[in-house]
């Protein structure tokens, strides 16, 4: 079991194939590196180095970090690929883990060779001045109160949200179970995309960035992971038009493809 001791904790990471050059994995909000197993075979069978970390208080790393914010989780990103001796990295941010990535690339600088934004929470989750996109302080505080109040439930309900396209229900309990693998503290993390406002520095980065939008996303809206291009030159985008948060999940195969593209013109 790889792990990476940080701020009094153990960061769990999983480390597939050889070089200093990778592209490193940062899964959404609650998950874990299992969430990317219909991606890594793909990434693997075209020769890249794969790396992929459990965020602080998810999946198999430890659940007691005082600090839980999405600044310590980019840190300690920008820690493993200092820790791995990487060259040459790609970031791969889902979800919550798009607004790490984007943290984590400013951190990096050019060691930091491309961006990919999943259905990401950046450049903001909520709506701002100048900014019309995304959801509302009153119902993301409504959705924080459903958390803590009924945690084991609201996941449930969460994981079947992931998809638009339909899945079986054992993709969606397999998604619950990995949700259930994190820390109720992990709320912490969550309440944070309340106030996130990326808007500089994703035009700041200096990278080639590939945006993957879910065009029925339930979870992000899509017109947030259309704006990446609006902020940054070095951007384009990639919509599914009809799925939901996972591309990679409900259009496997043109996602790899898209990925792997990307990859080859980055790594």
């Amino acid at each position: 079991m790889a792990t990476l001791e940080r701020d009094g904790g153990s960061v769990y990471y999983e480390d597939y194939g050889r070089g200093d050059r990778a592209i490193l994995l940062l899964h959404g909000w609650g998950m874990g590196v299992r969430t990317w197993d219909y991606t890594l075979p793909a990434l693997l069978a075209a020769g890249h180095r794969v790396v992929a970390m459990d965020h602080r208080g998810c999946g198999r790393s430890d659940k007691d970090f005082d600090d839980m914010s999405i600044a310590a989780i980019a840190g300690d990103a920008v820690a493993l690929v200092r820790h791995l001796g990487l060259r040459k990295v790609v970031l791969n941010g889902w979800s919550l883990g798009g607004a790490v990535a984007v943290a984590a690339a400013a951190g990096l600088g050019s060691a930091c060779s491309g961006l990919v934004l999943t259905c990401a929470a950046t450049p903001a989750y909520l709506q701002k001045p100048g900014f019309p996109h995304g959801g509302t302080e009153d119902v993301f505080a409504q959705t924080l109160a459903g958390l803590a109040e009924d945690r084991v439930n609201f996941l449930a309900t969460l994981a079947k949200g992931v998809c638009s396209k339909p899945v079986t229900a054992e993709v969606q309990n397999w998604l619950w179970g990995i949700f259930l693998e994190a820390s109720p503290r992990a709320a912490a993390t969550l309440s944070e995309l309340g106030t996130l406002d990326q808007r500089q520095l994703l035009a700041s980065l200096q990278v080639p960035i590939l945006g993957f939008v879910g065009g029925r996303d339930a979870i992000m809206d899509p017109g947030v992971s259309r704006t990446v291009t609006e902020f940054n030159p070095g951007a384009r985008t990639v919509e599914f038009l009809d799925a939901g948060h996972a591309p990679f999940i409900e259009e496997t195969a043109r996602y790899n493809k898209e990925l792997l593209a990307f990859l080859a013109e980055c790594l």
